[in-house]
């Protein structure tokens, strides 16, 4: 099922394309039963608020518990299996959608469907990172993240669209659909494993503690700057639309993601090749200082040029930040390591996105969204200066090693 490694020479080779196409489909996936699912709780089952929101978050909170296993997992089984078993699973859990008939029984869907998902979009993305050129890291793995970046735009395009007459069945026959191809696409991909030399050892793993077999030290420094980052998104994807429906502009909420998709897709043109070529630090510092500058946009009373800046800003920001916050992480380690490192990455992301509303929602009864905009720049801000703490102060003159 699986090719030995051998350094990869091109960069959109078949089984590259293959794996982004099964991505795309995947994120698909998430993006229509996330603009859905709260909605959706409150029409068929009469939810509250709270275990709507429930209902929507417990897919990430899935993600998260998958995510802390993921890395073991591809040790024992290897990336094509473990990516293979789990969309298995996604797929017949899409199926179970239409048949869950109380509110827990979705629940219990949501969980299952969650950790498949992040089990195999963890196996996915490390195969991807040893299909990609060395050379080409920054670049590839920002190509790949544009597979991402499309179902961002699609997915919730798609739900409005499906479920606006209330037909939600419709909305679960498209994601078993979306799932049962990007199991197809994935079972095509010839995913390269690590040699056998490159594993732990039996007596080594003894050694280490548990945490060391979820979390890799190595990436970890990194994945707490995304983790802070991802905080700060997390506000805009779960308080934009409400802040601005709040200030009677609902039609800026809906175009405001179409112009972050748009500038997401430009940015990863060019940033990918600029830290390839410059270094991390030529690319990050920017990065970051303009995802500052998208979340100040939302700090003050809204207009539409303050909307369509901060859409942009955060699109050129945030966008291009995570496939070059990842590439950083993944070069860190070898590649027995891949796994456990890109699993630590995701895992620091979604926490950051699915529990971050969580504390956010507690700020704007009492700062309101200006205010909350406010701390989240303020956030953002500090996260510039960890990452010049974990990473950026020794950046320069760092070779990478090879994966």
């Amino acid at each position: 099922m699986s090719q030995p490694h051998n350094p990869p020479t091109k960069l959109f080779t078949r089984d590259f394309l293959l794996a982004a196409v099964a991505n795309l489909f995947i994120s698909m996936v998430f993006y229509l039963l996330m603009t859905s699912m709260a909605l959706y709780a409150v029409d068929r089952f009469q939810a509250s608020d709270s275990a709507a929101g429930l209902a929507s978050s417990a897919f990430v909170i899935g993600s998260v518990v998958a995510r802390l296993f993921a890395g073991k997992l591809l040790q024992v089984l290897g990336r094509k299996r473990l990516a293979v078993l789990a969309l298995g699973v996604f797929s017949l859990a899409a199926v179970c959608y239409i048949f869950s008939s109380t509110l827990l029984l979705l629940l219990i869907v949501r969980l299952v469907h969650g950790m498949a998902f992040g089990m195999a979009n963890t196996a996915i993305a490390t195969a991807v990172q040893s299909l990609i050129p060395q050379a080409r890291r920054s670049e590839g793995t920002g190509y790949f993240g544009l597979s991402t970046t499309l179902s961002t735009a699609v997915g919730p395009f798609l739900a409005v669209l499906l479920a606006g007459n209330g037909s939600y069945t419709s909305v679960f026959v498209f994601c078993t659909i979306f799932s049962t191809a990007a199991l197809l696409f994935t079972v095509l991909v010839r995913m390269p494993e690590p040699p056998p030399t490159a594993h732990v050892s039996t007596a080594h793993a003894r050694r280490g503690s548990f945490i060391r077999s979820i979390i890799s030290p190595a990436a970890l420094p990194i994945s707490l700057v995304i983790l802070v980052c991802g905080i700060a998104y997390s506000g805009i994807i779960s308080f934009l639309a409400p802040f601005l429906i709040s200030k009677s502009m609902a039609e800026a909420a809906s175009w405001f993601f179409i112009v972050y998709a748009i500038t997401v897709l430009l940015s990863r043109l060019f940033a990918g090749r600029i830290q390839d070529r410059r270094g991390d630090n030529a690319i990050m510092y920017p990065l970051l200082f303009v995802f500052v500058l998208g979340l100040a946009a939302l700090a003050f009373e809204p207009s539409g040029l303050s909307v369509a800046s901060a859409a942009a800003l955060t699109g050129f920001g945030f966008g291009a930040l995570m496939p070059c916050a990842q590439a950083i992480a993944v070069s860190a380690v070898t590649p027995a390591e891949l796994g456990v490192a890109t699993s630590t990455f995701f895992l620091m992301l979604d926490v950051g996105i699915g529990f971050g509303p969580v504390a956010l929602g507690m700020l704007i009864p009492h700062l309101g969204y200006t205010g909350m905009f406010g701390i989240l720049t303020v956030l953002a801000v500090l996260g510039i200066g960890l990452y010049f703490q974990v990473h950026g102060r020794h950046a320069r003159g760092m070779r990478r090693r090879a994966a």
